[in-house]
C-alpha cells in the first residue's frame, strides 16, 4: 500500500463549491475527485467538516471509499474527521481475522482512528432464528450506531457502488418488487427509523471498474473476499451470470438502462410522498403511542397508490421497521378500507393490528396490560359518588328539581356523560353492572324496545367497546346505557318533580373509549 498521510491541508485552501471550482481550475482534481465532491455537495449528503464514520470491510469498494474521501481533504482543503469502522462478522474463519487485522493496519497507515468488534453472527442468527444475511445487517448497522455514538458522529458512509444499485434493482424485479423497489439502494437514509444518524452512499453513480481502477493507479492494496466469486447466492448469480449473459445476448447497456428506471422511479417515490405529507393530518382521528385511529372516507377518496404510501407511512409511525412489511400486507389493509362491512382485521409484522370498525380505521400495538371487562353489580350511591376503577368512571349523583330552562340535549355522536332521569319513575335498587346477553331496553325516542347489543350497533360503537358499556338499572332492568341513552320510561316529563341528575367523569387514561367520531370521552 502507498505511503498517505491524513495531515490536513494548510490553512486558507478554498472548501466548499468556490474550492472545487478553483482546484479544478489548477488540475488539482481527476474526473473521479471532481464527481465526488459534487455528489457529496449536490446531494447534501455531507457537509466540508462533517465527522464521518466509514464502515471499511477491506474489499475494494469500502478501501477505495475511505481513500477517495481522504483525497477530498487533502487536494479540496476540506476538513472531513474519517474514522474507520469494522466488524467481524466471524463468518469466513481465517479470513475474516486477517480482513480486521488489514483495515486496523490501513487505518494506522493512514493515522485515521479506527474501531474493530466482533460479532459471532452465526451463533447469534441461530439463538434468534433468522437469516444470516438479516442479523449481519442488524449487528452491522448496530455497530456503526454504537461508534457514532462514541464519537459524536451522525454520519456512517458506506461503499455502495453503481454495480451494486443494478445488481439489486435486477434481483428485486425478478422477486416481485413493487415500484418502490424500482428505486435500488438510496443515496442517504436514517440508519434505523427516526435515527439522527445517517447512512449515505457516496459511490452509487461510480461502476466497479472505475474504483479498481483508481485503486491500481494510486497503488492501494485490498482483500479480495472469495465468496464473491461464489455463484450459490442469488445476487452473486445476477452478478456473474446474469447481467453479463443480458448484456452480451440483450442489451450491452442494460445495466445503464436499469439505473435510469431507478433514478425515474426516485422521482416517482419523491413526488408521492410530498402529496402524501400534504394530507396525512386530515385522515387522523386519534394518534399515541399504542393506537393510530383513521378516516376511511378519507382513505376511501385516494387512489391505491396514495392509499399503499399512506399505509406504509402510518406503519412507520409506529417505529416498526418496514423491512419485513411485505405487498400482501399492505394490500390486506387496503381491502379493509374498501370493503362496507365493519369488524375486519389484519395483522401486520411486528404485532400492529388493523381493524375496520365503521368509518374508522384502527392501528393498534398490543397492549402490554390485558384490560378486566366485566365488573360484579355496583348499588348506585344516591346522592353521591360511585368509584368504578375497572371501567374508568367516577359517576356522581344528585336528587334535584327540574332544571329550569328543560333539559339539555345531548351532542350526536358525542359519549354522553350526562343523564336526568325522572327519579319517581325508577324502581330501586339502583345498580351498575356490564351488559348481559338479552338485555332490553327502549331508548329514548326510538319507536320501541331492543335488544341493548342491536342499539350499540346501530350506534356504530367500536366492539370492543361494546363488551366494556356499563348499564345503570332499577328493578325492571336498563335505564341508561352510559354514554348513549337513557330508558324512555324513565325520562323527565312535565309531571317530573324531582330529577336524579347522573355526571360520568373518565379517569385519566390513553384508553379511554372514543365516541363514532374518535373523540374522547371527558
Amino acid at each position: 500500500m502507498a505511503k498517505r498521510s491524513a495531515a490536513m491541508p494548510a490553512p486558507g485552501r478554498p472548501a466548499g463549491r468556490v474550492g472545487l471550482a478553483r482546484a479544478v481550475g489548477r488540475g488539482m482534481l481527476t474526473p473521479m475527485h471532481k464527481a465526488l465532491a459534487q455528489e457529496l455537495l449536490n446531494e447534501r449528503l455531507l457537509t466540508e467538516t462533517d465527522t464521518v464514520v466509514v464502515g471499511v470491510s477491506g474489499g475494494a469498494d469500502s478501501t477505495a471509499l475511505l481513500h477517495l474521501l481522504l483525497d477530498l481533504n487533502l487536494r479540496l482543503g476540506w476538513q472531513l474527521k474519517l474514522h474507520a469502522a469494522h466488524l467481524n462478522h466471524r463468518l469466513r474463519g481465517a479470513a475474516a481475522e486477517q480482513d480486521a487485522a488489514f483495515v486496523q493496519a490501513a487505518a494506522d497507515h493512514l493515522a485515521l482512528p479506527c474501531t474493530i468488534e466482533i460479532r459471532d453472527i452465526a451463533q447469534l442468527a441461530e439463538q434468534q432464528g433468522g437469516g444470516i444475511e438479516e442479523v449481519a445487517r442488524e449487528e452491522r448497522y448496530a455497530f456503526f450506531e454504537r461508534v457514532c455514538t462514541q464519537i459524536g458522529a451522525a454520519v456512517v458512509a458506506v461503499g455502495h457502488h453503481a454495480d451494486d444499485n443494478t445488481e439489486t434493482i435486477l434481483h428485486r424485479i425478478l422477486r416481485g418488487t413493487g415500484l418502490r423497489g424500482l428505486r435500488g439502494i438510496h443515496r442517504a437514509r436514517p440508519l434505523r427509523p427516526a435515527s439522527p444518524i445517517r447512512v449515505i452512499r457516496p459511490l452509487l453513480r461510480f461502476p466497479r471498474r472505475l474504483l479498481l481502477q483508481y485503486l491500481a493507479d494510486a497503488g492501494i492494496a485490498f482483500r479480495e473476499d472469495e465468496t464473491n466469486r461464489s455463484t450459490e447466492a442469488m445476487r452473486n448469480r445476477i452478478r456473474h451470470l446474469v447481467l453479463p449473459l443480458i448484456e452480451e445476448q440483450i442489451n450491452p447497456q442494460a445495466r445503464d438502462a436499469l439505473l435510469r428506471l431507478a433514478e425515474q422511479a426516485g422521482w416517482h417515490e419523491d413526488f408521492l410522498q410530498e402529496t402524501v405529507r400534504r394530507i396525512l393530518d386530515s385522515l387522523i382521528l386519534v394518534h399515541t403511542d399504542q393506537r393510530l385511529i383513521l378516516s376511511v372516507p378519507g382513505l376511501a377518496r385516494r387512489s391505491r397508490i396514495v392509499q399503499t404510501e399512506l399505509v406504509r407511512q402510518f406503519y412507520t409511525a409506529f417505529g416498526l421497521g418496514e423491512q419485513n412489511l411485505s405487498f400482501h400486507h399492505i394490500v390486506s389493509v387496503l381491502d379493509l378500507i374498501a370493503d362496507p362491512t365493519s369488524g375486519r382485521q389484519a395483522q401486520l409484522p411486528g404485532g400492529l393490528l388493523v381493524e375496520k370498525r365503521y368509518d374508522q380505521l384502527i392501528l393498534a400495538l398490543p397492549s402490554e396490560e390485558p384490560r378486566e371487562v366485566g365488573a360484579p353489580e355496583i348499588e348506585l350511591r344516591v346522592p353521591g359518588q360511585t368509584h368504578l376503577p375497572l371501567h374508568e368512571l367516577d359517576l356522581h349523583c344528585a336528587i334535584e328539581p327540574p332544571p329550569p330552562g328543560g333539559i339539555p340535549r345531548p351532542v350526536p355522536g358525542t359519549f354522553e356523560t350526562e343523564a336526568y332521569l325522572d327519579f319517581a319513575a325508577l324502581q330501586p335498587p339502583l345498580v351498575l353492572r356490564s351488559r348481559r346477553p338479552g338485555d332490553r331496553f327502549w331508548p329514548l325516542g326510538a319507536p320501541g324496545s331492543k335488544k341493548v347489543s342491536d342499539f350499540l350497533i346501530d350506534a356504530k360503537v367500536e366492539p370492543q367497546e361494546r363488551e366494556r358499556v356499563l348499564l345503570l338499572c332499577d328493578h325492571f332492568g336498563p335505564v341508561w346505557v352510559i354514554g348513549y341513552r337513557i330508558d324512555e320510561r324513565a325520562k323527565v316529563t312535565g309531571q317530573t318533580q324531582q330529577v336524579l341528575h347522573l355526571r360520568a367523569h373518565r379517569l385519566p387514561t390513553d384508553s379511554r373509549p372514543l365516541s363514532p367520531r374518535g373523540e374522547r370521552a371527558g
